[in-house]
């Protein structure tokens, strides 16, 4: 079993830059893939990025790319979700995930261990 914890949510002017990071508690840490995920007030919860678990291999999706960059630190059990240029649009609540599968894990409601999730606001 893995718990999740994230935190760094907050508010931030666009343009502005904020780090979240989730905390992972458990063992087996670097075999699995980890994710970013986000949900905004009346929408679905859409993907943001992924990291496979020794961090060679990173996925975007195209709202986030050039901005977002996702790592890891497994000597940590922590995954990061840098976010700079923060759009009006970014505005959500941020969710990591853990699943064994990275192709899983990348189905938005397919990850096997979630966090309970970070809100994250941007004033325009």
């Amino acid at each position: 079993q893995v718990q999740l914890v994230e935190s760094g949510g907050g508010l931030v002017q666009a343009g502005g830059s904020l780090r979240l990071s989730c905390a992972a508690s458990g063992r087996a840490f670097s075999t699995y893939a980890m994710g970013w995920f986000r949900q905004a007030p009346g929408k679905e919860r859409e993907f943001v990025a992924d990291i496979s678990g020794l961090g060679g291999i990173t996925y975007y999706a195209d709202s986030v790319k050039g901005r977002f960059t996702i790592s890891r630190d497994n000597a940590k059990n922590t995954v990061y979700l840098q976010m700079n240029s923060l759009k009006a649009e970014d505005t959500a609540v941020y969710y990591c995930a853990a699943d064994k599968s990275m192709q899983r894990l990348r189905q938005v409601g397919h990850g096997d261990y979630w966090g309970q999730g970070t809100q994250v606001t941007v004033s325009s």
